[in-house]
């Protein structure tokens, strides 16, 4: 019942009333990084969501314009020259993410869930076996059960092996816990680094 109805209303209602709440954050956040760099606010890219389906995920843009093509496409590292200084103040508190809202209410993704990979990386959907296809049973999520046990600085098949045993255990006591270490994670700025140059 959570997993199938429960689940997308608390999704629904809660980033309607997010988007509502922080509009103004919205508006002073798109100022600044138009003030500080040229290009459009927002940094839009495709991504695989629940069931392989690909979808564009929504962030304020917090690289300089042609980041991708600067040198070989990569995560973002320590002190990437690609990285404004606006969207390195967006990153280190996650503010970076909260357009994702939009992506909530659309449907394209939850508050809870795996965190959507590239359609190329880590693999393409096709490539990933039955069994780490089962993290695809749910919409893809902001935070997750991978980001408060390492985010960034696990590698892909342990964040793959998390996202699995998140599907199999949802519940709405385990989101809870996920949201109150997802805080405590951005308050502490916890394993906001890749540990590696990989492909972005």
């Amino acid at each position: 019942m959570y997993k199938k109805y429960i689940k997308r209303g608390i999704d629904f209602f809660a980033s309607l009333f997010a988007i509502c709440l922080l509009w103004p954050l919205f508006l002073l956040i798109a100022i600044l990084i138009k003030l500080d760099s040229k290009g459009p606010v927002f940094f839009k890219q495709k991504r695989l969501g629940r069931h392989g389906k690909e979808f564009e995920i929504l962030k304020f843009r917090s690289m300089c314009i042609g980041a991708e093509t600067m040198g070989s496409k990569q995560y973002s590292f320590e002190g990437d020259p690609r990285i404004t200084r606006v969207g390195n103040i967006l990153r280190k508190t996650s503010l970076d993410e909260i357009p994702q809202f939009i992506n909530i209410l659309k449907g394209d993704m939850s508050l809870i869930g795996f965190r959507p990979p590239l359609t190329y990386h880590p693999y393409k959907y096709e490539d990933y076996t039955e069994e780490q296809k089962r993290m695809f049973d749910l919409r893809p999520g902001v935070t997750g059960w991978a980001q408060v046990n390492g985010r960034k600085q696990i590698d892909w098949n342990k964040r793959i092996e998390l996202n699995i045993w998140y599907s199999n255990n949802i519940s709405f006591i385990l989101d809870c816990k996920i949201v109150i270490l997802t805080i405590y994670k951005i308050l502490k700025n916890e394993n906001n680094t890749n540990i590696g140059k990989t492909i972005k």
